[in-house]
């Protein structure tokens, strides 16, 4: 605001507030190089599969679309879009990474809440300027997160933030029909996709929780030969089923955290093992917020039903 004098009837100059145009929320968007490789990944053997048949699918399009023809029937569709969904901390966001590495191309990896703009229109104009820079510098799009973006549109407006969220998909949607770079996806909450952005989706790839011998080679990739432990790693697979590669990483970092404190010269197991019990600690703690604000909407929904019945 800037303040301006007028003259009023008779009287005095009074100041008053002029309002200057809005200037629009400009995103510098950052291209880097990944942070990781395939050789990082600890992946079971179907996952390990469909991530390979993506790489190959950008390295091969020259032969599927112009040799083998598929160009005929699919011009519009030589674009590479993978959305990678499972549980948090199954080795999502390092496969995106480790994807656009073995494409050699760099990332732009976006936060929703960095395009999101509290005006109306501008995140689709973000949008639009994303997939422009992407396309300019050649770098593959990742998502993270991705169900903040592609959820489900609304089908009753009520506000103008309302249309605005449809505009954003409606744009998303048609970004995706022309797109010819590759755009990867991440999610803990597939459910929450739109149908629409599941069809224009190539590829869906689901990550899951390691079983034990899955485990195992993760306690080992995670534990450095310079850590001065003595560790069964085979009994720590078997002891702790249900955790992630994420738990295991963390398990690890805060022994060593802790054994360094208490100037250890031997890490024992009980260390890992207690590590571990507070990563599960806090999940079944979080597991039981989320229990607790599901049954407060049930209830609600409950009341009003029996109220609008009653009425």
């Amino acid at each position: 605001m800037s303040l301006k004098k007028i003259e009023t009837a008779g009287g005095p100059q009074v100041p008053f507030a002029a309002s200057q145009p809005r200037q629009q929320k400009v995103i510098q968007w950052a291209v880097t190089y990944p942070k990781y490789k395939l050789d990082d990944l600890v992946l079971d053997a179907d996952t390990w599969d469909k991530l390979l048949e993506v790489i190959s699918y950008f390295e091969n399009r020259e032969l599927i679309f112009i040799t083998w023809g598929l160009a005929e029937r699919f011009s519009q569709e030589d674009g590479l879009a993978v959305n990678l969904y499972g549980p948090p901390g199954t080795g999502k966001t390092m496969a995106a990474h480790a994807v656009a590495n073995a494409l050699h191309k760099r990332m732009i990896c976006v936060d929703y809440a960095e395009i999101e703009s509290k005006y109306v229109g501008e995140t689709s104009k973000n949008l639009s300027r994303l997939f422009q820079i992407a396309n300019e510098q050649d770098s593959v799009i990742f998502f993270d997160e991705a169900d903040a973006l592609l959820s489900k549109r609304v089908s009753n407006m009520t506000s103008a933030t309302d249309v605005s969220v449809n505009q954003t998909r409606s744009v998303l949607l048609n970004l995706l029909n022309t797109y010819r770079g590759v755009i990867l996806f991440a999610t803990n909450f597939i459910q929450n996709f739109d149908a629409a952005f599941l069809r224009r989706i190539k590829y869906h790839i689901q990550f899951h929780l390691p079983d034990e011998p899955l485990r195992e080679q993760l306690w080992r990739t995670y534990i450095p030969r310079k850590m001065p432990c003595q560790v069964d790693y085979s009994y720590l697979a078997k002891a702790f089923p249900g955790i992630s590669g994420s738990d295991i990483a963390n398990a690890v970092f805060s022994t060593a955290v802790g054994a360094a404190k208490d100037k250890d010269r031997i890490i024992p197991q009980s260390r890992f093992e207690d590590a571990v019990r507070r990563c599960l600690a806090v999940k079944k703690a979080n597991e039981g917020e989320k229990l607790l604000v599901s049954k407060r909407i049930v209830s609600e929904e409950e009341v009003k039903q029996k109220l609008g019945s009653e009425g």
